[in-house]
């Protein structure tokens, strides 16, 4: 197998060693989180922390998969941070009309509000707009309805309250005229200045076997709910005005739309598309007006964030930063064959986000969590803030677990654009320019380990076969860094019978290559989730146009990647290499972008 017909299979390699994997030394493995309650089917477990210091988890379950007859919403309790729960709470019984989608909203005196599609009507199957004709889910329309908790969760109001909602187009156009409605939301509502707001999508078309092919993004706020305690009278709106959601530049999907509120009051909102990217909007008068759709970007006018149709989440601490979990990968290169969006959901990527002039600006992204079979979807997230520690919740729709997460990794997304330190903890090997040295040894390609190369050059051309650095013995096994055919640096490792080898992003964007200037690379190789990274000049390489990937998986069996005693460093190259160090470990995105400012 050629390289390239490699990499082109890693994202999705099988999982050869996760059906004997030992219990997860790595935080960012979800094997290793704790078990959330649920009757077979699992989905967006959110939490709130209610007023007796206990975690209140609120989520959608069913003994079947998802969308089969009796999904309904449960609860849940912890006291001791999700390590133990208790036995699920109906909220709504699985012997009712199918109840999903469930979103917890916290009051100031204790309240906790739900907020869930109900099939009201209890409709068996409803029409679709393609063969055959009629579709049995039907856990994605009827009303808008919530209850509440005035005992932190234990139990649940008798009376079931439902918020109307005018029709929009995307209503009137659907196969019903508008006569039943299709909508869900993801998230927790958000609270700013005393009101609430929460998304979700509007669909349009409904396709067999349940998919929604066409959707808007829209909200829901309530400004008087923190003041009235009959639920009958709170009060909410629909949004935007007029007659339009939130759409997609090019595609018909536009849909979980999640939501955070800036220092001064605009809106931020992401939702997911079918387009290879997510989208932003802002707001500048609560929600009414939205900015004209476009795909996010790290910045404004920065590159855009690749995304697959997957949920798209965005967080805002207490210390005022942010946080946004994507996949980073698609983008353009995956409309040229065929592609499944909903697909490659593994690992979770997260940048950190810090408000600038009215606008967030996103940091390069690390890894949150991984699987060790690629297969596995990781989605739905809620992130928690809980006495200076950070959880977050996942589910794979059979499983559900909460996790905590090194702070120090999301302290290191926010400070990442201010980072100037060199990183010199796991350093095996300082150099500079070329010569021999002796190799020192690296790490097993074990849970937990890696090595990093990290490296100034400046090449007086690309052409392929310069070698800039070559570790391996006569057999070739060990490893070496060179330029390719396709004007990029190839990393190559080999154990003398297993290889693997991940290239640099071609093309011209931000992150690839140039001739004559000097530029800082480093080469991550995380033997968590088995991730090759290259980052150029302080940008974490995503594809670019080319490729739906810029990272790419080793397969398990390469454990041992040690060849030559001796490491050669530029022995054919056109061009200058700089300073050079080897890590006896991974590092972090954050890491590689503060070594480049320290050499700055």
């Amino acid at each position: 197998m050629n390289r390239r017909q490699f990499v082109q299979t890693l994202p999705m390699l099988p999982p050869l060693a996760a059906q004997t994997a030992s219990p997860s030394t790595d935080p960012r493995n979800i094997r290793g989180g704790s078990l959330i309650p649920k009757e077979g089917y699992v989905d967006q477990p959110y939490v709130v922390i209610t007023r007796d210091g206990a975690w209140l988890c609120v989520l959608t379950t069913g003994r079947g998969v998802e969308g089969e007859p009796a999904q309904h919403i449960v609860a849940s309790i912890s006291r001791d941070k999700g390590a133990t729960w208790s036995p699920l709470i109906d909220i709504e019984p699985a012997n009712g009309p199918e109840a999903s989608w469930v979103m917890p909203l916290l009051t100031p005196y204790g309240r906790v509000y739900v907020f869930y599609t109900y099939n009201k009507d209890n409709l068996r199957s409803v029409e679709g707009c393609n063969s055959p004709a009629f579709a049995k889910r039907v856990d994605t329309l009827g009303y808008y309805a919530f209850k509440y908790s005035d005992d932190n969760g234990r139990t649940w109001s008798k009376e079931r309250y439902y918020i109307s909602m005018r029709p929009m187009r995307i209503d009137r156009e659907n196969l019903y005229a508008g006569k039943v409605l299709f909508f869900w939301g993801v998230g927790k509502p958000i609270v700013d200045r005393g009101k609430m707001w929460f998304g979700f999508a509007k669909v349009g078309k409904w396709g067999n076997p349940g998919g929604m092919v066409e959707s808007q993004g829209c909200f829901i706020r309530s400004d008087n709910i923190f003041t009235v305690r009959d639920s009958s009278k709170i009060e909410f709106t629909l949004l935007p005005d007029g007659d339009e959601g939130l759409r997609a530049p090019k595609g018909p999907v536009s849909d979980e739309a999640n939501l955070v509120a800036l220092s001064d009051g605009s809106l931020y909102a992401t939702y997911r598309t079918i387009d290879g990217y997510n989208c932003q909007a802002y707001s500048r008068d609560g929600g009414h007006k939205w900015t004209p759709s476009e795909y996010a970007t790290y910045g404004p006018g920065g590159r855009r964030i690749k995304h697959p149709r997957a949920a798209n989440f965005v967080k805002k601490f207490s210390n005022g930063k942010f946080l946004l979990w994507y996949h980073n990968h698609g983008g353009e290169a995956v409309h040229a064959a065929s592609w499944n969006y909903y697909l490659n959901r593994n690992p979770a990527w997260i940048s950190g986000g810090a408000e600038k002039n009215g606008y967030i600006h996103w940091s390069e992204p690390e890894i949150l969590l991984y699987d060790d079979n690629p297969a596995t979807g990781i989605s739905y997230p809620d992130f928690i803030e809980d006495g200076g520690r950070y959880f977050v919740t996942e589910t794979q729709k059979s499983i559900a677990r909460v996790h905590e997460i090194d702070r120090t990794l999301l302290e290191g997304l926010w400070a990442q654009s201010d980072n100037r330190t060199l990183t010199r903890k796991g350093l095996i090997l300082e150099a500079n320019g070329p010569g021999e040295h002796d190799m020192p040894r690296l790490p097993l390609l074990t849970e937990g380990a890696g090595f990093a190369f990290d490296f100034r050059i400046r090449l007086r051309e690309l052409s392929p076969g310069q070698t800039i650095l070559d570790a391996r013995d006569s057999s070739g096994r060990g490893v070496a860094v060179t330029t390719t055919d396709r004007f990029t640096l190839q990393l190559s490792m080999s154990d003398g019978s297993a290889k693997a080898a991940w290239d640099s992003d071609p093309g011209t964007h931000p992150g690839t290559l140039r001739i004559g200037e000097w530029q800082h690379v480093t080469v991550i190789v995380d033997a968590g989730p088995r991730i090759i990274t290259w980052i150029v000049n302080g940008v974490l390489n995503d594809g670019g146009a080319v490729r739906e990937y810029g990272w790419g998986r080793f397969s398990p069996a390469l454990r041992d990647v040690n060849g030559a005693s001796k490491l050669k460093l530029a022995p054919v190259i056109f061009g200058q290499l700089g300073d050079f160090r080897v890590y006896g470990r991974h590092l972090r995105t954050s890491e590689a972008v503060g070594n480049l400012r320290a050499s700055a």
